[in-house]
């Protein structure tokens, strides 16, 4: 019951995330579309009274005139619309997911026993908790630090912008080397998604409330509250793409169980970035197609070097014979799969088989031939091979042709 009561709780979170992500995301990119769309306004009594820009836009068999002022208007209405809550809501279903999924069995999911580094391939699971939290703190200071620090009054953002591409850059090789391959992934993703919510809270809405609180007074709003406002806007805008692809990577292993994963993860970062771009200059009425091509040519980069290998079809070929009979292969798949993937699981954590994949039969496994092959040769399954599969068993599975 306990296993299906935190599966639920995972189900309705997800769901929670998704949705509140959704109306983040969405209504992120039609402020910046906006933003960048506004022209100057045709009316002469629209300029005299302080409007900066505006917008005719039809939609939904209505038309609509949005006007943006430079400073402040004559008076505010007392329903101002706030955008904060579906930031904020993101952010904490996000990290209760993570906590649910990642941090309550961290020795399976975060600890990297492969890594490179001797001391992160043997953290205990508390010590990966704690290493993982730090990781988001540390990785939100450090970008805040450097916002602040090379244009505090916006003034060198292309300077800073090239300095958050080589933080994201570090962000993702350290990633790999100190967790698992699917938590690496979603860490680097929940590193610039924290810094996405941080910026909200920290920055975007303390200042829009004191440029309101100003203006209410009768005073002149600190013009720098606007520009950090919006310089941290941008910055969420162009991580959007990056993040959703990073938290939907946990289905697919050819990227985060390959061997130069950062690699793969810095080329997807930079692609949907830099897609991000054309479309954020597309509504300033530039045309620049160079941007989605290089990010289109940074995908198949990443395309080619996610191959995967002969390695594994070679050693197949190496065992003598007419190959495992089944046999074999289900003597292989007890030891390392079946505490999983089951109709009963005996694996702590699941009340139903992943995927719904079971090898209960002789029947059932034939029927999972290919895709076994695939997941076990690439290194996928056993899941953090907390089984501890050998690459000759390996070997075994995947020269299984009967």
């Amino acid at each position: 019951m306990q296993a299906y009561l935190v599966e639920f709780a995972n189900f309705m979170l997800r769901w929670l995330h998704v949705i509140a992500a959704i109306a983040w995301i969405g209504e992120s990119i039609y402020f910046v579309m906006l933003d960048n769309g506004l022209r100057k306004p045709k009316a002469a009594e629209d300029r005299e009274k302080g409007v900066f820009g505006e917008m005719w836009a039809v939609h939904g068999g209505g038309f609509y005139h949005n006007q943006k002022y430079a400073t402040a208007p004559a008076k505010l209405p007392d329903d101002l619309h706030w955008s904060f809550w579906k930031a904020y809501t993101t952010w904490l279903s996000g990290f209760a997911l993570f906590i649910i999924l990642y941090m309550a069995n961290p020795s399976f999911y975060l600890v990297n026993p492969n890594a490179n580094w001797e001391w992160a391939a043997n953290l205990a699971g508390w010590e990966a908790n704690l290493l993982a939290l730090a990781f988001l703190l540390g990785g939100w200071v450090v970008y805040n630090e450097m916002c602040k620090r090379i244009s505090p009054n916006m003034e060198r953002d292309g300077l800073l912008s090239v300095g958050v591409a080589v933080m994201m850059v570090v962000v993702a090789y350290l990633s790999t080397q100190m967790f698992s391959g699917r938590a690496a992934f979603l860490l680097t993703g929940a590193v610039m998604a924290t810094a996405m919510s941080a910026n909200v809270f920290f920055w975007i809405i303390p200042g829009q409330r004191r440029m309101v609180k100003a203006m209410k007074a009768g005073e002149a709003p600190n013009p720098l509250d606007g520009k950090r406002g919006k310089q941290r806007s941008v910055h969420n805008t162009y991580f959007t793409l990056p993040v959703v692809l990073l938290m939907i990577s946990n289905h697919y292993s050819f990227a985060y169980t390959h061997e130069y994963a950062w690699v793969l993860m810095v080329l997807f970062i930079f692609a949907g970035a830099l897609i991000r771009q054309y479309f954020v200059l597309m509504h300033q009425g530039k045309i620049q197609p160079a941007y989605p091509a290089v990010g289109v040519a940074l995908i198949a980069v990443a395309f080619w070097v996610a191959m995967p290998s002969q390695t594994a079809s070679s050693s197949a070929q190496q065992i003598e014979g007419d190959g495992p009979d089944i046999t074999e292969v289900t003597a292989l798949i007890n030891q390392h799969c079946v505490a999983c993937h089951a109709q009963s699981p005996t694996q702590p954590g699941f009340s139903a088989p992943p995927a719904g994949v079971m090898y209960d039969s002789v029947e059932q496994i034939l029927l999972q031939k290919e895709r076994t092959q695939q997941v076990v040769q690439s290194g996928y399954m056993p899941l953090g091979n907390m089984t501890n599969m050998t690459d000759e068993e390996r070997a075994v599975i995947q020269a299984w042709s009967e």
